[in-house]
């Protein structure tokens, strides 16, 4: 007799105690396919250039730099950080110029391009962690429930780490008609959790899908996987490109910096708009993850080395997740950009901007709810409200900074990324 529970091999019947919120490996077509992918050897993906992928260095020392008095207190906001009142009628309304983003906070875009709308890594859950009630916590609330938003025509996914894929809010979206663009293997999570194999578009690195006018890349990029307890990275990572017959955008999920942004740049370039990972990085973990300066350099890369298009900066803000002040990739971000001539978009959770439109959300919004560093503000650093830099002229920006609505979960001043941050917490 077969097809009994007793009968079931030890292997089947561990996957079968696997919580839901770790996903699923790999198996049949899926794997075989992985296995042929140029970018898989020694039995797992390969990043396109050397990195390690957990943390470097002393344990002793992360630990005293992870837990010193001084630096945790500086690691979430004093206050509560603003959200955008407002959201869900701002985007009621057509973009005028045809691009409109809204950040919804950490990696997480609503993308509105040349007619259709493109949801990257949406995190509406309250903690990145496998389990409810344990691992990091918001810092702040999402700007508008997920069904609120309205129709969505993809959600494309860069990786399957918790902060960028996540149980609840992909359960959700299961329940639309919305088609996901993954990277190659990240599809066995998501169909175990509901996603009919028809609304998947799985591509390895270079390969591209159709979804209506627009064109969507997997593009590399220098980071890892993970989800179990065996990282076994038989799932890829990727970077997005986003083209549509008047707009092109890039998104780069988590990376570190790799010369490989300029022949991505070379190949979809240059871009209207890019969202660039400039958070939750550390000298611990240099290879995965972008400082705000890496970040910039990648953006220049992508539009061909010179100032172009707009830089939103993503990863931050919404999570602790890195030893870094809170305010730190924000504050980080402003003087590359100021150094660079940059454009750069800094907008408050889930306010809506449109890359092409004159003036660009510009205040350092973080400055009144954040720990002021010793010396202050870089009063130089702040932006014109057209993205470029400007002098210390622009200083008052502080006081003109949004508050907004929403609270943060925990309270003012609430330490909320407990646990490891995500390098040593993912296996």
């Amino acid at each position: 007799m077969t097809g009994t529970g007793s009968d079931r091999s030890p292997r089947a019947r561990l996957r079968a105690l696997r919580p839901e919120s770790f996903g699923a490996d790999p198996t049949g077509a899926r794997l075989a396919r992985i296995r042929r992918s140029p970018n898989f050897a020694d039995g797992i993906f390969q990043n396109p250039e050397q990195a390690r992928r957990g943390p470097s260095g002393s344990g002793v020392e992360f630990a005293k730099i992870y837990f010193d008095k001084e630096g945790r207190s500086r690691r979430a906001p004093t206050g509560t950080i603003p959200v955008h009142p407002t959201t869900v009628a701002d985007l009621a309304r057509p973009p005028a110029t045809g691009l409109r983003l809204t950040w919804m906070g950490h990696s997480g875009v609503l993308a509105e391009i040349d007619g259709h709308r493109v949801l990257f890594d949406p995190v509406w859950g309250e903690r990145c962690s496998p389990f409810p009630f344990a691992g990091p916590k918001r810092l702040h609330p999402v700007p508008a429930p997920l069904a609120a938003l309205g129709p969505v025509d993809v959600v494309v996914i860069s990786h399957d780490h918790y902060d960028h894929l996540d149980l609840p809010t992909i359960k959700e979206l299961a329940a639309t008609d919305t088609v996901f663009a993954v990277p190659l293997g990240v599809g066995a999570h998501l169909e175990r959790w509901g996603v009919p194999a028809s609304r998947l578009r799985e591509l390895d690195w270079n390969e591209s899908t159709a979804i209506g006018d627009l064109s969507l890349t997997a593009t590399p990029a220098r980071h890892f996987c993970g989800r179990g307890l065996r990282n076994r990275q038989m799932t890829l990572w990727a970077s997005w490109v986003v083209a549509g017959p008047e707009h092109r955008v890039f998104h780069s999920g988590d990376t570190g910096y790799f010369p490989g942004f300029e022949d991505i740049g070379a190949a979809h370039g240059p871009f209207d708009a890019t969202m660039i990972q400039i958070g939750a990085y550390s000298e611990f973990w240099t290879d995965i993850h972008m400082t705000p300066e890496e970040g910039m350099r990648a953006h220049l890369d992508l539009q061909g080395g010179g100032p172009a298009g707009v830089m939103l900066p993503i990863h931050w803000g919404t999570f602790n997740l890195a030893p870094h002040p809170w305010a730190e990739p924000g504050e980080g971000t402003v003087t590359a950009a100021a150094g660079a001539a940059q454009r750069i978009a800094l907008p408050i959770p889930g306010q809506p901007f449109e890359p092409g439109a004159e003036r660009l959300p510009d205040a350092p919004w973080w400055r009144p709810v954040a720990k002021t560093p010793q010396g202050g503000w870089d009063a130089a650093s702040v932006t014109e409200s057209d993205g470029h830099p400007r002098g210390a002229a622009g200083a008052d920006a502080d006081e003109k900074a949004s508050t907004g609505a929403g609270t943060s979960p925990e309270g003012p001043g609430a330490d909320s990324g407990r646990g490891a941050p995500e390098a040593a917490r993912t296996p």
